[in-house]
């Protein structure tokens, strides 16, 4: 069975090309060049994944990902004309999936699709609550809470801590982390690793007790960075 892609970008004539490629490759698109209509169908119809355009009328890509968060897990990769580090960040941390620049490779484009199709598929067979001592992660609500309080986590520090949690006790290497986090490539502003590292840190501190505060992330010098909690015990 096909999968469904809605496709949002005030540009048709792209559309039409991108329609016409993935029809190619057995995927069931529909296309909408202003994003309020986007809504509107993803309201009315089920898609497994959203090509979303940053630069859109009447309400831009950012705007747009935060409405569909409001109320929907469907996978979305944005495009943008933009190449700025900032709009990346902006986007993943709305809740973005992937986030690719134009213009693109139509089959990078197919090989990202397929990846977060891939990523998203595994999250929904891997449901159960992860558990260590002090924290449970749930992978439905994509939340987590720690010494039984919310870490209210953004999309993008909830990534980094899933990655942590399945690598408990490895060390990760920020080239490791940026190549596993969200599927991005990070490029060269690997200090946005380090960013996010620092925020996730500072939770679990102000969360937990002293010794959580000196154990949970530590900073692995010259290599990166290492998670680690005991199994919770049942």
């Amino acid at each position: 069975m096909s999968k469904s892609i809605l496709i949002i970008d005030d540009d048709a004539k792209l559309n039409e090309l991108l329609q016409e490629y993935l029809g190619k490759n057995n995927f069931s698109t529909t296309a909408v060049e202003n994003p309020k209509d986007g809504l509107v169908k993803l309201k009315n119809n089920h898609y497994d994944l959203i090509i979303l355009d940053v630069m859109l009328p009447e309400m831009d890509g950012f705007e747009t990902v935060k409405q569909i968060r409001k109320d929907h897990e469907t996978p979305v990769v944005m495009l943008t004309a933009r190449g700025e580090v900032t709009d990346k960040v902006v986007g993943l941390e709305l809740g973005a999936d992937d986030y690719m620049p134009k213009p693109f490779e139509p089959r990078e484009l197919l090989a990202r699709i397929q990846s977060v199709l891939r990523r998203s598929e595994l999250k929904l067979k891997k449901n159960e609550n992860i558990l260590l001592k002090d924290l449970v992660v749930d992978p439905n609500k994509r939340t987590a809470s720690f010494h039984n309080k919310d870490m209210e986590l953004t999309s993008t520090e909830y990534e980094l801590l899933l990655l942590f949690v399945k690598n408990n006790g490895k060390v990760l290497s920020r080239d490791e982390i940026m190549q596993n986090t969200r599927g991005i490539s990070w490029m060269s502003f690997d200090r946005s690793v380090d960013v996010m590292v620092s925020r996730l840190r500072n939770k679990f501190k102000s969360l937990g007790s002293k010794k959580d505060k000196e154990q949970v992330i530590k900073t692995v010098h010259s290599i990166g960075y290492m998670f680690f909690l005991e199994e919770a015990t049942k």
